[in-house]
């Protein structure tokens, strides 16, 4: 363990100050979502990146990877979407084992609905508390530990999906083994 480059004290002050925040900011977003939406912050973000793209649809493994989530724990997600009528999960075009989630027009208005409270919530806690130059430099942060984790991410990923299956790792868009997670 002599090798360890161990938090010096305002290492570990900028460490936790970080970490507070991150937590802290995530679960008020999510707490503003589930009190007056009526959904986690995870399924606002599938809403999202379905409404962007084109014709509001998009394969299982590029949802999961836009929205940062396992494929298992997307599968669920879209489940519990598929409930309120918010998404449907149909079979790819020409391709037998893959699979398209595609944003309904309820799923549209719910998130048009929740959108306004969201980004008030994101404003107010976030852009109206920094200045110009420090949303400058998180943008800047935020792109360097993303990039830092890219290619651990893309590995852990890909492992996550031989996990699956010896034989086809990952070609298909079907849900992951469970307990899998983004990295």
């Amino acid at each position: 363990m002599n090798d360890v480059r161990w938090l010096s004290e305002a290492e570990q002050q900028i460490w936790r100050a970080y970490m507070t925040a991150s937590v802290e900011f995530s679960g008020y977003v999510d707490r503003q979502l589930r009190r007056e939406s009526g959904f986690p912050m995870a399924y606002y973000e599938i809403l999202v990146r379905l409404s962007e793209a084109p014709g509001r649809c998009l394969r299982m493994n590029e949802l999961a990877d836009a929205s940062l989530s396992s494929r298992s724990r997307l599968s669920h997600a879209v489940t519990s979407l598929e409930k309120n009528g918010w998404v449907a999960r149909r079979p790819a075009d020409g391709d037998r084992r893959g699979w398209v989630c595609e944003l309904t027009d309820a799923g549209f208005a719910a998130l048009a609905a929740a959108a306004p409270g969201h980004v008030t919530t994101v404003r107010e806690k976030l852009f109206d508390v920094l200045t110009p130059e420090q949303l400058e430099t998180l943008r800047e942060i935020s792109w360097a530990i993303s990039g830092g984790l890219k290619e651990e991410c893309t590995k852990a990923r890909a492992e996550d999906c031989a996990a699956e299956s010896d034989a086809d790792p990952c070609p298909s868009d079907e849900p992951g083994p469970a307990g899998t997670e983004p990295c």
